[in-house]
């Protein structure tokens, strides 16, 4: 475990440990851990970070993996499949299933293969529920994996040190980020889009310890939407259905990943909901690749979701502005700075979790849409599976945004009926 934490410390990858000051084994179950300065989030790294085998360990290792999971790795064919047997030292509860094997399939793919009986699990999208699959049934997970559009926080004219565009002069205007918040009816979007499989989203953290239950809205509020744009400067002078101020059109383009169906579909249902308060969204799919060259200056329809508040740190925080996806509005609020460093150094968990929501908002103050309003939050999805009808898959967690196969997180409790 100690050299687990030593080389994500040193290697800089995607689980920030730069708070690590030390990690010590004190014996055969303990280890120390000294940090830089107090972390709150601290143990939710450690709840998270997987444990590697120093002896298995080597520049290899992402393709032959060693873990201490119920599964050992076995064969890994990319963009086909995964094969993994069953882990006779695991130190938990055995699994039934001695062998498992995960395909990688695009959606369409997947589906064919549940309707030809040649899989016992499959991940469907909404739009395929309403078909009967012979010897399968639809299994819905709760998550808290939820789609918001970010939405660019200052003015444009300006550009990040790779000469990619920052700023947006029609979504850097407050009364145009808070209209579109009202503006937006979400449960149309999760009974049209999701067909009842999901919910609204008001934050990225809805329904946790650290979730601000305040700042949820009346949405759908077409005439509120109106006055707000109309109190901000904004109005029809020339009736084309486009607001305008000081001589620019209430008109933006809203990208998103062209491989996600279930985000187009989304972002084409917002274009109507907009136009009716007078705003003009522009939808395109592209790539990630092009995304990230005008993710500064355009709104973009992104994914989250975590069991961490750190999340809400990386998104909002001013310091993490344009590194990655994190801030990618490059949104800065000097008291939401304070309180999320504060929600970071106390020791308290109560405490931190009190902090993390005066950053949503404090009465005065907050990224949320009552504040700031630099993202707009759509939807909470459900996780949608088509599971064998002699498959017991136990009790489901709650599953976070991501890739790969979080339904498989209970697999020792599976069975076979």
């Amino acid at each position: 475990m100690v050299f687990t934490y030593e080389t994500a410390a040193k290697s800089g990858s995607v689980v920030d440990l730069g708070v690590l000051a030390s990690a010590k084994a004190i014996d055969e179950y303990t280890v120390e851990f000294k940090l830089n300065k107090p972390q709150s989030t601290f143990l939710y790294t450690t709840a998270a970070l997987g444990i590697v085998p120093k002896a298995s360990y080597g520049s290899d290792y992402a393709q032959n993996p060693v873990g201490s999971g119920p599964f050992k790795f076995v064969q890994w064919d990319k963009g086909q499949q995964l094969i993994v047997e069953a882990n006779s030292y695991y130190y938990g509860s055995k699994p039934e299933f001695n062998k498992v094997t995960f395909l990688y399939l695009s959606g369409e793919a997947t589906y064919a293969a549940a309707k030809a009986g040649q899989v016992d699990m499959a991940s469907i999208v909404p739009s395929l529920t309403s078909q009967e699959v012979t010897g399968m049934t639809i299994k819905s997970v709760d998550s808290v994996d939820n789609r918001g559009i970010a939405l660019p926080y200052l003015k444009s004219g300006t550009t990040t040190a790779a000469g990619y565009p920052i700023g947006n002069d029609v979504t850097s205007d407050l009364a145009i980020r808070k209209a579109i918040n009202y503006g937006i009816d979400r449960q149309k979007l999760v009974d049209g889009v999701l067909l009842g499989y999901g919910s609204e989203a008001y934050s990225v953290s809805d329904g946790l310890p650290w979730g601000n239950p305040d700042t949820t809205i009346t949405d759908g509020d077409v005439e509120g939407a109106k006055k707000i744009l109309a109190d901000g400067g904004w109005v029809d002078s020339d009736g084309d259905g486009i607001v305008e101020k000081d001589g620019v059109k209430a008109e933006f383009t809203l990208l998103y990943p062209s491989s996600d169906k279930v985000r187009q579909s989304l972002a084409i249902s917002v274009i109507d909901m907009l136009s009716a308060i007078g705003i003009k969204v522009n939808v395109e799919g592209k790539s990630w690749d092009e995304i990230y060259k005008l993710m500064h200056a355009n709104a973009v329809l992104f994914g989250w979701g975590s069991h961490d508040p750190i999340e809400m740190y990386n998104i909002y925080y001013s310091g993490n502005a344009g590194i990655e996806t994190n801030d990618p509005t490059f949104y800065k609020n000097e008291q939401v700075d304070a309180y999320m460093n504060q929600a970071l150094a106390t020791t308290d968990e109560a405490a931190a979790n009190e902090l993390w929501k005066k950053a949503q908002w404090d009465g005065q103050t907050g990224f949320s849409s009552l504040g700031d309003a630099p993202w707009a939050w759509l939807v909470n999805l459900d996780h949608i599976y088509l599971v064998s009808d002699d498959l017991d898959i136990g009790q489901s967690r709650t599953e976070p945004h991501g890739h790969g196969w979080p339904i498989t997180a209970n697999i020792t409790e599976w069975r076979r009926k």
